[in-house]
């Protein structure tokens, strides 16, 4: 079953002054099945986080089509959409974005306490995702307590705490060391095994090898896919790799 489907979009930004207008996006097309996990790859300025931007309707395409469950995202005025991504999207960023002052457990809990719900049901979702990556010991403590590693699978189990339709990562390991990362990619695996949907933009090649498909951007248009079907993370590593290899062939840099 189709979860996000795009139909040619298109995103174009004005320069300031009205002078020059840039193509970021140019007829992007594809879809992604309830339950896949999906890594989007591209050089620097490929349009790859720009493609991140519309689908989690924090930029509006300028033409084109982008339906989550059949959902016509553009089309969602701008005083609902808030509402809408608290309800239907979970973010994972590279740099956490945790509050301070509160601890693990109440930055992952927020965003149902932002919806409404009441402590009784919250406890039980939380203790939930807690295990899923395996935190359940750090939920009392704060950020400036914990590792990056351990930040950002409390930032893992924020996006996941409202059973979104579809988690969206942006370079969700840029900030940490090896050891983190795999911990991290571990958390992800498990999640997708729930049935999670994950569309992660990354540069690392590492992180891309986990998914089930890799969309190659370039010049703001899809350039290549892989798919896993029955390859190890090792030959999707080399696959992935390779493809890289020929992107910085033909000009720009991975």
């Amino acid at each position: 079953m189709t979860l996000l489907d795009v139909r040619n979009v298109k995103k174009v930004y004005t320069t300031r002054f009205g002078g020059n207008k840039v193509e970021a996006l140019r007829n992007i097309t594809f879809s992604v099945e309830q339950g896949e996990y999906l890594a989007i790859m591209g050089e620097s300025g490929s349009g790859k986080t720009t493609l991140l931007n519309v689908l989690a309707s924090i930029d509006k395409p300028t033409d084109g089509s982008i339906q989550l469950n059949g959902k016509e995202i553009s089309q969602i005025r701008d005083g609902e959409l808030a509402k809408f991504r608290r309800e239907h999207l979970g973010f994972v960023f590279q740099d956490f974005n945790l509050l301070d002052s509160f601890s693990l457990g109440d930055n992952i809990c927020l965003p149902l306490v932002l919806a409404g719900e009441k402590y009784d049901t919250i406890a039980p979702k939380l203790q939930k995702v807690a295990k899923y990556v395996h935190i359940e010991q750090l939920l009392n403590k704060y950020p400036y307590e914990v590792s990056g590693g351990q930040k950002q699978r409390a930032a893992v189990c924020r996006a996941i705490i409202t059973e979104p339709e579809l988690i969206l990562a942006d370079e969700p390991t840029g900030a940490l060391d090896s050891k983190s990362t795999t911990d991290l990619l571990d958390a992800f695996e498990n999640i997708h095994q729930s049935g999670q949907s994950i569309v992660m933009v990354t540069h690392s090649t590492a992180a891309a090898a986990r998914a089930g498909r890799v969309l190659f951007i370039k010049d703001g248009e899809i350039y290549h896919q892989i798919y896993r079907g029955d390859m190890t993370n090792d030959m999707m590593y080399k696959k992935i790799s390779d493809t890289l290899t020929l992107l910085l062939s033909q000009g720009g840099e991975a």
